[in-house]
């Protein structure tokens, strides 16, 4: 048995928060939305990450090792989790986000098309302006104001033109069971301080990466390419998230707001990174949380 022809899948990322994720709900049958097409039970995973760490080694940034690698697998989709996310780090060194986000976008998605397999590549509300307050779909105008959102821009333009039978996923404000991530530092914070300052003026939708796995893999078993928006549903700004942590995590720390300009960051950070699931809803339906119960189950299954 297969996914829609589906019999062997490679995973590049595959040590990140979404990799994870997808791994475990592969070899689980379920995620924490539910059961997945049995068929996932039959199909062979490779997982990659460009140092092994017990997975298999993969530098997507190079060209000809992608086309040899994908070539010799003989794979039928591929699920790129591999991102330089690190939004100050990125405009710090924008070759490496280029090469990252961008160049190694199009090298798999080039190896995908002339392998003949489906290409899975996510991306980021960031190559969004991030200045409208309502929820914004998938023809939204692109316009990104960071180095991060403009590599990310470039890479979608390159799976969008490169690999036609494609899915590409924007997500944002992303958090897991395995890596560092917001949560996880909210918790820590929270047992070591009576007080921290959170920015209270972006505002965004926490997205579980489990939820985003469910739906990679209920797109990979239909012929819905395009580009979609996956985030758990609902809004929330960064101190708001902060104090629901603090209180699902039974914790006394105050949180106060300050303001993106009092942060200081050294990149520009949206104001508003809400994204409408539409296409979603108009294909395979949404089946993505809202970012509380999400976070609420998270935590209570999740030893942090």
């Amino acid at each position: 048995m297969s996914v829609n022809g589906i019999e062997k899948v490679l995973i590049t990322g595959a040590n990140g928060q979404l990799g994870s994720e997808l791994q475990s709900i592969i070899a689980s049958g379920t995620s924490p939305i539910g059961a997945i097409d049995p068929g996932w039970a039959d199909v062979e995973v490779v997982a990659s990450d460009v140092a092994g760490d017990g997975l298999v080694p993969l530098d997507i940034t190079d060209a000809e090792a992608v086309a040899q690698f994908v070539a010799d697998g003989d794979f039928d989709a591929i699920i790129n989790c591999a991102a330089a996310t690190n939004v100050d780090g990125c405009e710090a060194n924008p070759e490496f986000a280029q090469k990252l986000n961008a160049d190694a976008a199009a090298n798999l998605a080039k190896a995908a098309a002339d392998s003949g397999a489906v290409l899975v590549h996510v991306s980021t509300d960031y190559v969004l302006a991030g200045t409208d307050p309502m929820p914004q779909p998938e023809d939204a105008p692109a316009n990104p104001n960071t180095v991060y959102g403009s590599t990310k821009l470039d890479g979608e333009k390159a799976v969008q033109e490169l690999a036609p039978r494609s899915f590409i996923l924007r997500t944002a404000w992303l958090y897991g069971t395995r890596g560092n991530n917001f949560v996880r530092t909210m918790v820590k914070l929270g047992r070591s301080h009576d007080q921290i300052t959170v920015v209270d003026d972006q505002h965004g939708s926490p997205t579980f990466a489990g939820d985003l796995a469910h739906e990679i893999l209920a797109l990979l078993g239909t012929e819905n390419y395009g580009l979609y928006h996956a985030t758990n549903n609902g809004a929330t700004t960064w101190a708001d998230f902060a104090r629901r942590i603090m209180a699902n995590a039974g914790l006394a720390c105050e949180v106060k707001g300050c303001t993106t300009e009092e942060w200081g960051a050294p990149a520009p950070r949206p104001a508003w990174s809400i994204l409408d699931n539409k296409h979603l809803r108009d294909t395979i339906g949404d089946d993505m949380r809202s970012w509380d119960v999400a976070l609420d189950q998270f935590m209570e299954d999740v030893e942090l």
